[in-house]
């Protein structure tokens, strides 16, 4: 089922040329369907300079899915100490698969994800659906609870 597809954890400014199409393209889909909710999102202009610094002192891990080498998925994750009790935890900041690519390779990349996190001992980690809201139920299924809801208001 996943022959062909590869994850990998890669330094994010290394690798942002050939995930900046992506992140583009992702961008597009989840403002196309904020809009659908009468959320309008300013046009895509992203803070490199803070994802690059982040990503070299280790608080932003950038998961990649390759298939025979093409990307064809990511997965950014920020790292930080909670407020209140400093545990270790972990907050999903995109993640994204092409959708002719959405059939079992993202449970891949999320194996990845786990597992690395696991071993650095995150204690939780957060996720927020957006771009397509059927994620929530294939969260339910990987074992992830509903703590909250995520609500918007715009000025």
């Amino acid at each position: 089922m996943n022959e062909g597809y590869q994850v990998t954890m890669e330094n994010i400014e290394g690798t942002y040329v050939e995930l900046e199409p992506l992140y583009r393209q992702h961008y597009e889909e989840m403002t196309a369907r904020m809009n659908e909710e009468g959320v309008e999102l300013s046009p895509y202009n992203p803070r490199k300079e803070v994802y690059f610094k982040a990503g070299n002192e280790g608080w932003l891990l950038t998961f990649v899915l390759r298939y025979h080498g093409a990307v064809v998925g990511y997965c950014n994750i920020w790292l930080t100490n909670d407020m209140h009790n400093q545990d270790l935890i972990a907050r999903e900041d995109t993640i994204y698969v092409t959708p002719s690519h959405r059939k079992g390779s993202g449970r891949l990349l999320s194996q990845r994800v786990h597992a690395e996190l696991a071993a650095r001992g995150v204690k939780r980690l957060n996720v927020t659906t957006a771009t397509d809201l059927r994620v929530f139920a294939w969260l339910k299924r990987q074992g992830y609870k509903h703590t909250a809801h995520h609500m918007t208001k715009t000025f």
